[in-house]
């Protein structure tokens, strides 16, 4: 059988050239223009999973996260060219197929999309996302809006209705005690999960400045992904509260990857976006990306 390669900044994908996502055959699978693969909701297995999954088996996946209600064309813009510039394995963006279009003209990433709305996932991952995540919750705490286990549980099994086929990762919420929320991880590996996410920077106020105060900071994901990495089967991304401190940290809690949010999406330059991921990456030891990502891409922002 003929062999097809994938090009991918962290090397080289390889796959059958009749099964690499079912490339020709499939109308509803089609090629970026950066020759990354391209989902849609009718068939999103196989190669595809294994394009999304293969940084978090390899225990080195680093997710950027531009923000779950992030609509700001310009920002999620500089978010994703700054996280395939520093060397990040994946994006994480709103769950809007005319971001994820965005996306797909700026990396060559993963592109994960985040959304509470099982539906919303479908037009999305049409539009090209490879994988979908259930939570970001951060976003809605301030609110008061929090979510139970039986919410989180019910929002799994509407997903995997939906989308039986797509990469699935979820959230279990900082709000839930830590045994709770090793119960939820478990319940959510019967019901289909693919990844279990942590959180919990907004449960933490650093009491000390400095290295101390990120430690701290980072202390209730870290403490979620020792726990539930430790219960489960599935790869767990520690996320939320994590700086280049802490992020070798949640590998060495037992957390397949990580997942960084604010620390960037904050940042009010494409510049200082960059510094941060590549010094994120360089504190997890990964490589940077050597594509170049072309102006006419970055200008369709």
């Amino acid at each position: 059988m003929a062999t097809s390669l994938l090009a991918h900044k962290s090397g080289v994908f390889f796959g059958s050239a009749s099964a690499l996502c079912d490339f020709q055959a499939r109308p509803a699978l089609r090629s970026s223009r950066r020759g990354t693969v391209r989902a849609s909701s009718r068939s999103a297995g196989g190669e595809c999973r294994d394009f999304a999954l293969r940084d978090v088996f390899a225990k080195r996946a680093f997710k950027v996260i531009a923000g779950l209600n992030n609509f700001d064309r310009e920002n999620v813009a500089d978010v994703v060219v700054a996280a395939e510039k520093g060397g990040a394995t994946h994006v994480d963006i709103a769950c809007d197929p005319q971001v994820v279009e965005l996306a797909l003209g700026l990396t060559s990433l993963p592109i994960c999309v985040s959304a509470v709305d099982p539906e919303a996932f479908v037009a999305a991952v049409d539009a090209g996302a490879h994988m979908i995540e259930i939570g970001n919750f951060d976003s809605f705490y301030d609110s008061g809006r929090v979510f139970s286990s039986k919410e989180v549980l019910e929002l799994t099994r509407r997903t995997r209705e939906l989308l039986p086929h797509i990469t699935l990762s979820v959230t279990v919420p900082h709000t839930l005690p830590l045994d709770e929320q090793v119960q939820l991880a478990e319940a959510l590996e019967e019901e289909g999960a693919d990844i279990i996410q942590t959180e919990g920077g907004t449960a933490s106020t650093p009491s000390k400045p400095g290295i101390t105060g990120l430690i701290e900071k980072a202390t209730p994901t870290l403490a979620a992904a020792y726990s539930i990495s430790r219960a489960i089967t599935l790869p767990v991304l520690c996320a939320s509260g994590l700086s280049a401190v802490t992020a070798p940290m949640a590998i060495t809690a037992g957390a397949s990857g990580v997942g960084i949010g604010s620390a960037v999406n904050k940042l009010n330059s494409q510049l200082a976006m960059v510094a941060t991921v590549r010094s994120i990456a360089d504190a997890m030891g990964l490589e940077p990306s050597t594509e170049k990502i072309p102006e006419r891409a970055r200008d369709k922002a």
